[in-house]
């Protein structure tokens, strides 16, 4: 059963599905970061995680991060350590979700700026967790398949 699950994660067409879909989210999300920086720069701000001067340098640096990552990713540059800076910020997303929830906030996670307008919660710990796993599913097995880096 083991041998079946890698074969089929192991795919070459599986793996450049997750890893499109990882690009697109991750482009989707700092195009309307960046279209509206005050509000995400609210958002990061309404979690009471950051000290107030890194809110606005974080609102500024992170849409960008995950564009450069996403657009690598999309051409099947460097696809390993793009999907290792997703599964970072992932993992950040999922501790600062975790932390407010604990702390009983009722905000907007800020994920796709003001476009989705979702609230922090169970669902959406669920969503980053499954992206996670898609970002572990990349490091461990790459995706070379029509990849512009030279294999």
């Amino acid at each position: 059963m083991s041998f079946m699950i890698n074969k089929i994660i192991s795919n070459k067409y599986f793996l450049l599905t997750i890893r499109i879909f990882l690009a697109f989210v991750f482009l989707f999300a700092a195009i309307s970061k960046v279209t509206d920086a005050v509000a995400f720069s609210q958002s990061i701000n309404n979690y009471k995680l950051l000290p107030n001067f890194l809110v606005n340098f974080t609102a500024i640096v992170l849409p960008w991060i995950e564009f450069s990552a996403g657009l690598l990713l999309i051409f099947g540059i460097s696809v390993k350590e793009n999907s290792a800076i997703f599964t970072g910020l992932l993992a950040i997303f999922i501790l600062a979700i975790t932390i407010s929830l604990v702390r009983g906030l009722d905000i907007e996670c800020g994920c796709f700026g003001t476009v989705e307008g979702s609230k922090i919660g169970i669902i959406k710990l669920l969503e980053n967790f499954g992206l996670l796993a898609a970002g572990l599913i990349l490091i461990r097995f790459d995706s070379k398949y029509l990849s512009l880096a030279e294999n």
